[in-house]
């Protein structure tokens, strides 16, 4: 459970978004990978009633199945009729059956969707997420990398007030260092070097706590050691490397 949970340095950043859950308005969450938008809403939603969370969301038809998944585990009334052998009876329907069900639990409903991990949605994705907006009227909480119309797409026109966008940033350098040094400890990572090291992973991560704390877990490894010193260098250019054929 992350409930009670406190995220380092985020505390504000919590409470805004607690705030925004509780006024149940469509929002687009935006922030560079490993920034902690999943974290973070992960930490708020459960505190909160009627929230359905779509993790994946590569095709409508994973967005209406996320969706039935969730309402079948909340014992929604419309899918338990429909769906009396539970997960069983909801793989072997259709798509379009899946749609329906879902429309029907959400008609005249408080529930308020989470479409979590857009990257480039299509168009037809883009469409199912504006009639849940427009024509089934669920707010919806849109999260992607950027702002910006490559990562949001077609999905960005649903989202034209500034006040519908919320900014998840990297870190500070003074809060980065305190997250890196952190995260150092608990790790268990030690080395000669270790405040050169710890420095350069804040310089190199732009304060992007995802990309410290790998950084960090990858210097443990036997060969990014020599002496009990980090080879700095060649760990950062491994993680260059890494980071790019994801």
């Amino acid at each position: 459970m992350l409930a009670g949970l406190t995220i380092f340095g985020r505390e504000e950043e919590v409470g805004q978004l607690r705030t925004r859950f509780a006024d149940r308005r469509s929002f687009l969450l935006h922030g560079p990978a490993g920034v902690g938008k999943t974290l973070l809403l992960r930490r708020v939603f459960p505190e909160f009633a009627d929230v359905l969370y779509s993790p994946q969301n590569s095709t409508p038809q994973a967005l209406y199945r996320n969706l039935a998944e969730s309402l079948l585990v909340l014992e929604h009334p419309v899918l338990s009729k429909s769906c009396p052998r539970g997960t069983e009876s909801l793989q072997a329907k259709t798509a379009t059956s899946v749609k329906g069900l879902v429309r029907d639990a959400l008609h005249n409903s408080k529930y308020l969707v989470i479409v979590d991990h857009l990257v480039r949605p299509s168009q037809a994705l883009a469409a199912s997420i504006r009639e849940l907006m427009l024509n089934w009227s669920v707010p919806v909480v849109a999260v992607s990398r950027s702002a910006h119309m490559e990562d949001v797409g077609f999905v960005l026109p649903l989202f034209p007030d500034r006040a519908e966008r919320f900014a998840l940033r990297n870190f500070d350098a003074e809060i980065a260092r305190r997250f890196a040094a952190g995260c150092a400890e608990r790790e268990g990572l030690t080395a000669e070097n270790i405040e050169q090291f710890l420095n350069r992973v804040v310089e190199y991560s732009e304060g992007n706590p995802g990309a410290m704390l790998q950084m960090i877990r990858m210097a443990k490894a036997p060969q990014y050691s020599h002496q009990n010193q980090i080879k700095i260098t060649p760990l950062y250019i491994d993680y260059r490397i890494a980071m790019v054929s994801q």
